[in-house]
């Protein structure tokens, strides 16, 4: 059988989850062709030419996006068997069925995937899929892909991996909470550095490691970045980290500076601790406050994110929060798009369980396949969509570049190409 595997959308990266599949079914003889709709045209005769079609869901934009190229493969080849895997299949799994998928596997899929595809049988261990170094010579090169532009104004060619999969925290708007429930492991450090080697052979010079938190297993990502630094000097690297493992781990954090890691992105979320209580963040404005300094200390530049409209956002808390990146300084390190965010609720969110998310969400809507809110205050969601129309008016403007009013500012979106370093 020839399997199609699929990605849509997967934030500018050189698809992850279609390298560490291909190389599974690779293995097991089956023919793999590999496609990224974000970067080329998906033929017809590409589908026409496949026993199994699979696509790759690793978030909400990619499985929205995935919708009318699933009904496409049904009408050009229905007699193909279809299947979707990756964060986003299970918990979209009665609409994914409902539009004709076969199988609907998670985000460790890469042993069912061969069985599915008749090259052998799933395997049980969790930690399987992490024993095969991802197959990427069937991909676009990585200059077609994101790049990270420095301060001098010099680019620097990325490519990405992942270290751990999973996530032992259970943050209550995290979509990997109900696919993981609190779990996690680490990928073998030499199937990691196996997938860095490959990338750096193809002209990558900076990674970015996909973790959810590169802290979930401190002693894994040391034994990580000292082999990074000693195989490759002068590679360069970026991670996410929680809030409060930057804390916990403020030790470590010298040795990421050493080691070529250039930024840390953290989901900060709220300033407010009553929303990140809501949230079950596990860290507090206070503890956000430490982390910037932490990191500054170290020599690390740190990249908050936010999701800064919630049922429980006041216009005095994002006036706050706005005025608090300034006092901070942090206001060229969080991309123009953070500020107008508004929270997604998806099937299986733990949010679900609040009574204040019961009193404001409306039926849940397949088309956007999220359960829409509005907020108490009707001026909170003018504010959204005000910001949001100011950021993507002006998203080829610097940062710098700032609007003013009474209740908040709007810096601008870099081109959506480019990890800006600034």
């Amino acid at each position: 059988m020839r399997v199609l595997l699929v990605s849509t959308y997967d934030l500018g990266r050189q698809p992850f989850g279609l390298a560490s599949p291909a190389a599974w079914l690779q293995q097991s003889g089956v023919q793999v062709d590999c496609i990224d709709t974000s970067r080329e045209k998906l033929t017809d005769e590409r589908i026409g030419a496949a026993g199994l079609v699979a696509f790759y869901l690793p978030m909400h934009t990619a499985t929205r996006l995935a919708s009318p190229l699933i009904d496409r493969v049904r009408r050009v080849n229905p007699e193909a068997t279809l299947a979707a895997y990756g964060l986003y299949a299970p918990i979209n799994a009665a609409w994914l069925r409902d539009k004709g998928v076969a199988h609907v596997l998670g985000p460790e899929g890469e042993q069912e995937l061969v069985a599915v595809a008749g090259g052998g049988k799933p395997g049980n261990s969790p930690d399987g899929p992490g024993r095969l170094a991802p197959h990427r010579d069937g991909l676009l090169p990585l200059a077609r892909y994101a790049a990270l532009q420095m301060p001098d104004g010099s680019r620097r060619i990325v490519g990405s991996t992942d270290a751990t999969r999973g996530c032992k925290h259970l943050c209550r708007h995290c979509p990997i909470v109900p696919v993981y429930n609190g779990r996690f492991h680490a990928i073998p450090a030499d199937s990691v550095l196996a997938d860095v080697r490959q990338q750096v052979a193809s002209g990558a010079q900076h990674i970015s490691f996909g973790d959810p938190d590169f802290f979930n297993g401190p002693t894994h990502a040391r034994r990580i970045v000292e082999r990074l630094a000693s195989e490759f000097p002068g590679l360069t690297y970026d991670v996410t980290i929680k809030v409060e493992h930057l804390l916990k781990h403020r030790d470590m954090l010298p040795l990421l500076a050493r080691t070529g890691c250039l930024f840390v992105t953290s989901a900060v979320e709220s300033i407010d601790d009553a929303v990140l209580n809501h949230l079950r963040k596990g860290h507090t404005r206070a503890d956000f406050v430490a982390s910037v300094h932490l990191c500054r200390d170290a020599g690390l530049a740190l990249s908050p994110t936010f999701v800064p409209f919630t049922p429980w956002t006041t216009l005095e808390g994002y006036d706050e929060l706005l005025h608090t990146l300034d006092a901070l300084d942090l206001t060229e390190r969080v991309a123009p798009i953070q500020l107008a965010i508004r929270l997604l609720i998806t099937n299986g969110s733990p949010l679900l369980e609040l009574p204040d998310i019961q009193a404001v969400i409306d039926e849940f809507d397949p088309a956007s396949l999220t359960w829409p809110w509005r907020h108490a205050d009707p001026r909170v969601d003018a504010l959204q969509q005000e910001v949001m129309r100011g950021v993507t008016s002006r998203s080829r403007e610097p940062r710098t570049v700032a609007h003013m009013t009474e209740a908040w500012y709007c810096c601008a979106e870099p081109s959506a190409e480019d990890i800006r370093l600034i």
